[in-house]
């Protein structure tokens, strides 16, 4: 079995996402999945995992190859509170069970890309706290955090990670924008691999801010 690039995206599906925000980050899933569809390294390599987090937390899609993969609906209820410190634990759970850390014989996995989109804040402080220390357990190639929106708060997103980035509006074009910027990433993660020991991210498109 080839090695594969795991890709686990976090999308806050709280009450405020509903509407445009939430259609238009649906919108910007298809295209990157058929970007990547069209890039031969990617499709050989890239697999993709969905997390979908409100007060529910959910792995809408697990870790997929990028041939068998088709985007399940993403729906937002109509308020409640945003759960991201839920939804990190739960990335490491479906990290533990689902990427290949190889072993003498064989190697495994590449370490995964991480991208988490919010309009907010985590509701569940406590066990945001706690979450970001076992996210830190685990090994990612680039941990990448979007605060979208005027509401979007980054300074919890900076303990997470140095690559803090945020998007004035949550607009068709704006998310677009923000995942032809992922789909960047993980081609650039799939021709580099083994090249290098970091990735380094590419240049951002004007929509998406770097949060210094």
């Amino acid at each position: 079995m080839s090695r594969r690039l795991p890709v686990y995206i976090l999308i806050d599906t709280s009450g405020s996402m509903k509407g445009e925000p939430i259609e238009s980050v649906k919108v910007g899933l298809s295209d990157m999945i058929a970007s990547l569809r069209l890039d031969p390294y990617a499709l050989e390599t890239a697999c993709i995992s969905i997390i979908t987090y409100d007060k529910d937390v959910k792995q809408i899609l697990p870790l997929t190859e990028l041939e068998n993969l088709q985007i399940p609906d993403i729906e937002c209820p109509d308020s409640g509170p945003t759960h991201t410190g839920a939804a990190l634990n739960m990335l490491c759970d479906c990290y533990d069970k689902e990427v290949n850390m190889g072993s003498r014989e064989q190697k495994g996995d590449w370490m995964p890309l991480l991208f988490v989109l919010t309009d907010g804040k985590p509701s569940d402080l406590m066990v945001y706290e706690e979450a970001i220390n076992n996210v830190k357990r685990h090994q990612f190639t680039n941990i990448v955090a979007c605060a979208a929106g005027p509401k979007a708060k980054t300074e919890p997103l900076k303990k997470l990670t140095e690559n803090v980035f945020t998007l004035d509006t949550m607009d068709s074009s704006t998310f677009k924008k923000f995942f032809q910027w992922v789909t960047i990433n993980v081609q650039q993660g799939g021709r580099t691999m083994g090249v290098t020991d970091s990735v380094e991210l590419p240049p951002p498109p004007i929509e998406v801010n770097v949060v210094i």
